[in-house]
């Protein structure tokens, strides 16, 4: 048993209480985990007050909780199962839910609540409610998701693993600032709103309206992996031509120059058409400064400059209309200002997070 202690220690527990304190302390169940926490601060000193303030209770719920301890040492800590019956539906619903939704969900019929409803009912002859049903499925682990393409079946693997130990070794080389690391790929904007999370008060209106059919804008973009910058060239097609275009910036701003530290530059590519025409194989051929790194097929995961498109829209252009291309382009342009801005002062280098 727990003992109360005269002075700032108030609860005193033996060496063997304090290993189950422990063990109990990392309990799933946060009630029981949080008072064994709160008598282990209580054995080293702290205040009912202190523990109170730290675990968001009241000072009277820490005394109650050292009264538990010392009336029934740790067992008087752990939850206890409320009284009522065994919940039937429930567990029936998860027997039929675990056997079904276990699978890959590839090729898998898609278990809506109603399809589980009726599937349930069919096997164990028990009828849930849909709230019920969401509310089960959520403690067991089981989300609501949206699954993603996934082109690892088309991707030769051991050509993806050496590919990533060569970027690996390069963005090493580019962060100590031996060379010049750029990622490029194409993407597009349109004239319709692109859609992204954002902060609005509950119940307010969030539709975005989308009028007329929407117009593309075509975005060719260079990542430099070391400042974060992306340097794009907007387009109304995207072709060979278009691409040459970009590495003519790319020469303002990488190419040789009097004045201009000598630095190896690499330029990461994968094999799109655009990137392997005879037009685009002769404009590389003119820029010997230039060395291409050529990324296996289907792998756009080593390409980062995939991130940085999803920051340009969601961040940056989401939730807006524009009524023609060349509003659009003028906004990609700021756009990319902004991004450019905003990474090199540290607000949104790691867009993940950034919201």
């Amino acid at each position: 048993m727990g003992a109360i202690m005269a002075g700032r220690a108030r609860v005193a527990a033996g060496p063997e209480q304090l290993r189950a304190l422990q063990e109990l302390a990392c309990s799933e169940r946060r009630d029981e985990a949080d008072r064994a926490r709160a008598i282990i601060l209580s054995v080293n000193g702290w205040t009912s007050g202190q523990i109170a303030r730290a675990f968001g209770v009241t000072p009277d719920s820490v005394r109650r909780w050292r009264g538990w301890f010392a009336a029934s040492g740790v067992d008087g800590l752990r939850a206890s199962e409320r009284p009522g019956r065994e919940p039937v539906k429930s567990e029936a619903a998860v027997s039929v839910a675990q056997a079904l939704l276990s699978a890959p969900v590839a090729d898998r019929a898609n278990w809506t609540l109603p399809r589980l409803q009726v599937e349930i009912a069919r096997q164990t002859g028990v009828t849930i409610s849909q709230s019920q049903l969401s509310k089960t499925l959520k403690k067991n682990g089981f989300r609501w998701r949206r699954p993603r393409h996934c082109l690892r079946g088309r991707q030769d693997a051991d050509a993806v693993d050496r590919a990533g130990l060569r970027l690996k070794l390069m963005t090493e080389q580019a962060e100590a600032g031996d060379i010049v690391l750029l990622f490029a790929d194409e993407s597009e904007a349109l004239t319709h709103p692109y859609l992204a999370h954002a902060w609005a008060k509950r119940g307010a209106d969030l539709r975005v309206p989308a009028p007329g059919q929407a117009r593309k804008l075509a975005l060719l973009g260079a990542l430099d992996h070391a400042t974060g910058k992306l340097i794009v060239h907007r387009s109304r097609s995207k072709r060979s031509g278009d691409f040459v275009a970009l590495l003519e910036c790319l020469d303002t701003v990488y190419g040789p120059r009097p004045g201009r530290p000598l630095k190896p530059v690499v330029l990461t590519l994968d094999n799109g058409p655009i990137h392997t025409s005879k037009l685009t194989r002769a404009a590389l051929q003119k820029r010997p400064w230039l060395r291409i790194e050529w990324l296996p097929k289907y792998a756009p995961e080593l390409n980062p400059i995939e991130r940085s498109w999803r920051d340009l829209k969601r961040h940056f252009l989401a939730h807006q209309t524009f009524a023609s291309l060349d509003q659009l382009d003028a906004a990609v342009d700021l756009a990319v200002d902004q991004l450019n801005s905003e990474r090199a002062r540290d607000l949104c280098h790691n867009q993940r997070i950034a919201a």
